[in-house]
């Protein structure tokens, strides 16, 4: 049986995505931080055998164990969604050395901590997929989110390259921009919100289950790789 691992699957996006994961015929890693309790309830409710591993995605001491644990249980990794993130907002001249460094510690070092922890169980296991989840403000920038957009544009970066490099290894990877959704991190800023619904030219925000039924088909594919894809109506 095929094994995913998804970071930040205790609420929002990623939570949606393994459970269309598990939908779909996965093992699941729930990788919370944060949230012991709704991980806990995340994994109870997944049709197949699913497993909570606590790791903060910007420690790679956290992540190698984590990577170990999946890899000692099922013996395979097939699919890595890279979802955790933070936002600290702020205008850039008054942010804070220790702000910026801890939004880019988990949104772009965590990334480079998941890939270089679970690629070589992925290329034991024949390949696979990587899903990076950026951000509408890593194409366009958004004031106030200067950290924020930094991060989430690198990893649009980061993951062309991994494309080109894991590619003889039968590794693709794509990064998923979600648009805004009604999530957690959403709904802390309830006027961007709106905004992003008026900008729409469908007036909606975009839906965490469908985003993570797109991110269920990507991972399945066999031809697509080194793309971005928006989900959201914003022209």
């Amino acid at each position: 049986m095929r094994v995913a691992v998804v970071t930040g699957a205790s609420r929002g996006l990623g939570r949606q995505t393994a459970i269309a994961l598990a939908r779909a015929g996965y093992r699941v890693a729930v990788n919370y931080f944060h949230s012991p309790k709704e991980a806990e309830e995340v994994v109870h409710s997944l049709r197949f055998p699913a497993m909570g591993v606590k790791a903060d995605v910007g420690s790679l001491s956290d992540v190698k164990e984590m990577a170990h644990k999946v890899y000692g249980e099922w013996g395979r990794v097939d699919v890595l969604i890279n979802n955790a993130g933070i936002a600290m907002d702020g205008v850039l001249m008054r942010y804070g050395e220790d702000e910026w460094d801890e939004v880019m510690r988990v949104n772009l070092k965590g990334c480079f901590n998941t890939v270089n922890s679970f690629v070589p169980l992925m290329i034991r296991s024949g390949g696979g997929h990587i899903t990076n989840i950026s951000s509408f403000s890593g194409l366009r920038g958004k004031a106030g989110q200067a950290a924020y957009s930094a991060s989430k544009a690198s990893i649009i970066g980061l993951t062309v390259t991994l494309a080109k490099e894991l590619a003889q290894y039968n590794i693709r990877v794509n990064s998923v921009l979600p648009g805004y959704m009604p999530t957690d991190m959403g709904t802390h800023a309830e006027s961007a919100m709106e905004r992003a619904k008026e900008e729409s030219v469908l007036h909606r925000l975009s839906d965490t289950e469908e985003v993570a039924g797109f991110i269920t088909y990507l991972v399945a594919t066999e031809t697509i790789t080194g793309q971005v894809f928006r989900l959201d109506s914003r022209i």
